[in-house]
Parts: C-alpha cells; structure tokens; sequence
C-alpha cells in the first residue's frame, strides 16, 4: 500500500518568497526526520503566501499508514503553526 497525504500550507507571516522557503524547507525536514517519510513541495513558488506539500509512505498495512499519515498532519499542523503558517487543507489517499 502507498499512501499519498497532501497539505495545502496558508504562510500568513511571510512577507517573501526567502520566508516562504525557510517555512516549507523547515516543515519537509522536520517530518522526514520525525516518520521516515517522502516530503516533496509539489507547487511552483509563484505564490509566496502558499505551498502544496507532498507526504508519501509505504508499508503493507493500510491501518498503519492511515495512522502514520494522520500523525503527520497533525505534526505537519503544529510546525506550520510554529512558523506563523497553518494547514488550510489536507487529504490523504491510498493506492
């Protein structure tokens, strides 16, 4: 199983593309380090207010992944917050 957890980020505190890096840059490596997982930026950095993050995770238990990416977000949630940014929307898929 594959689990696909995207996170739309609203970085209310960035007043420029530097500060919306070092608030995507921080949360992708706080959750590679934390749950082991694939982070990617999926957006273009067009918008310096918004990101579109990509979390990806594999295992053979659907249960496991549904809680592993569930954690996620929730820790996704507590470092945006952190960083003046929150998670306006989240959803996660399974393949």
């Amino acid at each position: 199983m594959i689990a696909f957890l995207t996170l739309e980020l609203h970085i209310e505190a960035a007043q420029s593309i530097k500060d919306r890096r070092q608030v995507v840059r921080s949360l992708k490596d706080r959750l590679r380090t934390s749950f082991n997982v694939s982070v990617a930026e999926l957006d273009s950095a067009e918008l310096w207010n918004r990101a579109t993050i990509g979390v990806v995770g594999i295992s053979n238990s659907r249960d496991y992944l549904d809680g592993l990416m569930k954690n996620v977000e929730r820790a996704a949630t507590r470092i945006a917050n952190n960083h003046g940014a929150d998670v306006a929307d989240s959803f996660i898929e399974f393949f």
